[in-house]
């Protein structure tokens, strides 16, 4: 199949789409993370993320609700979420300063950019295996 050029944008909604972030681009990074909290957040096995510079955030649009943590590793995590369908959409990380995490499944895209990177594998289910084209870490990939 033939590479095409990346879209000039593309666009991530929330389940009932009241709640939208629109990005320039292709993410630099997209990774899965096996931590305790994201399967919670997604009520899987795993959340897929991708990971833009900031300066790639064309707008937000919606309404949105912010939920405050701390992640696995102790740095402060804010998720952005539709109060309406309760959709985590995107989320900013003080270990990635600079950057804005956008949940790949809200781009409704099956050509999206596969990750490179899974993270917290320790806390992955053990019939979970990714191949080897993804880099494993058993907790973060970003030291402190």
């Amino acid at each position: 199949m033939p590479k095409t050029d990346p879209p000039q944008s593309r666009t991530a909604r929330c389940a009932c789409q009241n709640f939208t972030v629109e990005l320039a681009g292709d993410p630099p990074l997209v990774g899965v993370c096996n931590c305790f909290e994201c399967q919670r957040r997604t009520g899987s096995a795993f959340g897929v993320g991708a990971f833009f510079e900031k300066s790639q955030l064309i707008k937000t649009s919606g309404d949105k609700s912010t939920y405050n943590r701390q992640s696995e590793s102790g740095r402060a995590l804010s998720l952005h979420f539709c109060p309406n369908c309760g959709t985590t959409l995107y989320w900013d990380l003080e270990m990635l300063p600079g950057k804005i995490g956008v949940a790949v499944g809200c781009f409704n895209d099956p050509n999206f950019p596969a990750p490179t990177v899974a993270v917290w594998c320790q806390s992955a289910h053990d019939w979970v295996e990714f191949p080897d084209t993804i880099k494993t870490f058993a907790q973060s990939a970003v030291k402190r």
